[in-house]
């Protein structure tokens, strides 16, 4: 009961309105010290919970979003698989570069911090297509369940390997990315896998070919990088 008192008074503090607004973009908010980041591009979302010293939990599926309602189908959770294929319903409201996403179990208020529009041509959903082979050959990957997504709106990215089938998720990582000069960096603020890597900076040589993208470099272990992502429709 106090946690959606609280909310209440967090709407109306807000003057947040139930009207249908723009989603698109990257959404933060932070409670017990901890940051919870939300993308929202091409119909998809990713929402990941994190601090400096420790990555915590991450979701995300296909975001529908018809005025004011929303209904969210989960393809990954690393705090609970067993979620993964249901789909959740709320309300928006919006406000003043807020979110207000409303259940029935209470509301979590988001500020935004981009926009995902025409004039981000990275934002978008991409999948990873194609990867360079042992010997120098581009080799295509056969689409199935498991994949590995990108999600990345006008300043922050995600990637996702995941199995929404047998409901695995394998791993995440994100953080902010600047495109300049035909050159894609990524600064990493939190990574599933080893936390050691959080700030490290990658840059790829990056080329956008109709709906191919493709970049080159090195990994944040060191090993070469060479391949193709393509929009997932």
């Amino acid at each position: 009961m106090k946690v959606l008192l609280i909310a209440a008074l967090l709407v109306s503090t807000l003057a947040l309105r139930p009207m249908a607004p723009s989603t698109q973009g990257a959404w933060k908010m932070t409670r017990d010290n901890q940051t919870v980041m939300m993308l929202v591009s091409d119909r998809y979302f990713m929402q990941t919970t994190y601090t400096p010293d420790r990555f915590v939990s991450t979701r995300g599926g296909i975001w529908n979003q018809d005025g004011n309602k929303l209904s969210m189908t989960i393809e990954f959770d690393s705090a609970d698989s067993t979620t993964v294929g249901r789909t959740n319903t709320a309300e928006l409201a919006s406000g003043n570069n807020q979110l207000a996403i409303i259940t029935p179990s209470g509301q979590q208020v988001m500020t935004r911090v981009d926009d995902a529009s025409a004039q981000t041509p990275m934002a978008g959903l991409w999948r990873i297509t194609g990867r360079l082979n042992n010997d120098g050959v581009m080799s295509p990957m056969q689409r199935g369940a498991r994949k590995t997504l990108k999600l990345l709106t006008g300043s922050r990215f995600q990637w996702a390997a995941i199995n929404p089938e047998t409901r695995q998720f394998s791993g995440t990582g994100g953080g902010t990315y600047t495109l300049k000069d035909g050159k894609y960096t990524e600064t990493i603020d939190f990574f599933s896998r080893d936390n050691s890597r959080v700030g490290k900076s990658l840059t790829f040589d990056n080329k956008l070919n109709g709906d191919d993208w493709l970049h080159s470099g090195q990994s944040s272990t060191g090993g070469k990088v060479n391949e193709i992502w393509s929009k997932e429709k």
